[in-house]
């Protein structure tokens, strides 16, 4: 049971790791960083809307694994 845990948490890690970066708008690493200073906040359509729900429900489900998993190994 522990190590299909813990196989999730790492697929739900790395498809997490994949939407965050996915949705990042620079073109290039800085971009990627956090030191893009030009952007423009504006709603989010079509598959934009549908990465951010994306990153929301594997960043829950991310969170309930990895609690699972510190209640179940004590």
């Amino acid at each position: 049971m522990i190590k299909f845990l813990d196989i999730a948490l790492i697929i739900t890690a790395v498809g997490l790791i994949l939407s965050v970066i996915l949705q990042s708008k620079g073109a290039g690493l800085g971009g990627l960083t956090g030191s893009d200073a030009s952007s423009v906040f504006t709603a989010r359509r079509g598959i934009e809307r549908v990465l951010f729900w994306v990153t929301i429900v594997l960043s829950v489900i991310f969170f309930v694994l990895s609690l699972v998993i510190v209640i179940l190994g004590r």
